[in-house]
């Protein structure tokens, strides 16, 4: 038993932090996967994760000459960008906030981008596209830990080396807490994957305004935390 006075230990943190918590990590890649789908299934083929391959087609369509269409890819690209460096300096200033945790700021700037999202119309496809990239950037940025394990919320590629890595692991050592771990990244990746199939699905049958399925998300992400001990 911990002595009076005593600090805990990081691995005591981690477990009463409800923001790095796999139930509540799980809501933010379904609506992560959620807001990849749609931006790329109503906003013309674009991501609001996905860099990588937003930077693939930018790429491409420079190459070939077609500037308006590789400017398409760019501007998120920039969005994204700009969200990382707006949540790093919320994190900062609002780190020792008593009244509110910092990351209930971020999510509830995200509920809000994300419902106005659903009022622009599609000959405004840009600049939707590119709020959900900025918000979606602000989440990855803000929720970097599931359990005490470095992941994205937003994407899969980190989560796919770094479970395959545990996995590999567990089979070379049979190390359980390895295998825990893989558990962890692939049961992400998965609740990622149904949120993409569920974005798409919502996408193609709602339209512009689906993408308030993920404000709803967003809005239990942040209730949970409000009882959140630090």
């Amino acid at each position: 038993m911990r002595k009076r006075g005593e600090k805990m230990t990081e691995k005591e943190k981690i477990r009463i932090q409800t923001s790095e918590t796999f139930l509540l990590s799980a809501i933010l890649a379904l609506s992560g996967g959620f807001q990849d789908a749609y931006t790329y299934n109503v906003r013309n083929e674009v991501f609001s994760n996905a860099q990588t391959g937003n930077v693939v087609l930018m790429s491409q369509h420079l190459m070939m000459g077609e500037w308006m269409k590789g400017l398409s890819y760019l501007f998120p690209i920039l969005s994204f960008a700009l969200g990382v460096l707006v949540a790093e300096r919320i994190g900062h200033r609002y780190k020792k906030a008593k009244r509110i945790h910092w990351r209930q700021i971020v999510v509830a700037i995200e509920i809000i981008i994300l419902f106005v999202v659903g009022f622009i119309p599609h000959r405004y496809d840009m600049i939707a596209t590119m709020l959900v990239s900025f918000s979606c950037s602000m989440q990855v940025q803000s929720f970097r830990k599931v359990n005490g394990y470095g992941y994205a919320s937003t994407m899969c590629i980190g989560n796919l080396r770094s479970g395959t890595e545990s996995l590999s692991i567990y089979l070379r050592d049979r190390n359980i807490g390895a295998l825990k771990k893989t558990a962890h990244y692939y049961g992400i990746i998965l609740i990622f994957a149904i949120g993409a199939g569920i974005g798409g699905v919502c996408s193609l049958h709602i339209g512009i305004r689906a993408i308030w399925a993920s404000s709803v998300l967003l809005a239990i992400v942040c209730t949970m935390m409000v009882r959140e001990h630090r």
